[in-house]
């Protein structure tokens, strides 16, 4: 997809604000989540496996977002109780090259600007102004933490559609499972005050 059609897409825009992230703080983080060169080249790996099934991942992800009422609820407008349709539609874009960006990230301060950008629109300070619409106002910071879980398990029958060894499997998930754990972490900083980040 070209991401200029990408409605509030935004990787790499130079107009974001800076991540207050400093480069060793990142690099600190990834030590503390044991995500190394492996990992990255892991992710180059699976980014090849999954850029055709992108649509079916994301069937899978809103299937379940769709079928929970607590998390449906965060795209739904507050006072109707309705899903918004081109909210979750505009988001799903994104999300579909979230996966794809996920897999070839650079973890440079474009990147970490993007992170917070993003931590931003779950966040009451931002929740709903990228896409103009009348939504829940804020994600509760533990379900943003908590989907970690079902968008790291979900990923493992995609990474194993195309003949790769269990091992290379394996190595595939795990790198998958740190580097959504260390954006989420990223995407809590909104959420913090000052200084306990």
């Amino acid at each position: 997809m070209n991401v200029a059609a990408i409605p509030g897409y935004r990787l790499g825009d130079p107009q974001l604000p800076k991540s207050p992230l400093t480069p060793d703080d990142l690099a600190t983080l990834k030590v503390s989540l044991l995500f190394g060169d492996d990992d990255i080249a892991a992710l180059r790996k699976a980014h090849g496996i999954v850029a055709d099934q992108i649509e079916d991942i994301l069937d899978v992800w809103y299937g379940f977002v769709g079928g929970t009422p607590h998390l449906l609820a965060y795209f739904s407008d507050p006072a109707t109780g309705q899903p918004v349709g081109a909210y979750l539609d505009a988001v799903r874009k994104r999300f579909g090259q979230w996966i794809l960006d996920t897999c070839r990230a650079e973890y440079d301060a474009a990147w970490l600007a993007y992170q917070d950008e993003i931590g931003r629109r779950h966040h009451r300070t931002g929740k709903n102004a990228t896409d103009g619409v009348r939504a829940a106002p804020h994600i509760a910071m533990r379900h943003l933490l908590a989907l970690v879980s079902p968008i790291t398990i979900t990923m493992k029958p995609f990474l194993a559609k195309k003949g790769h060894s269990a091992e290379e499997v394996e190595a595939m998930q795990a790198a998958w499972a740190k580097t959504v754990l260390l954006q989420a972490i990223l995407w809590c900083r909104p959420y913090t005050r000052d200084g306990d980040f």
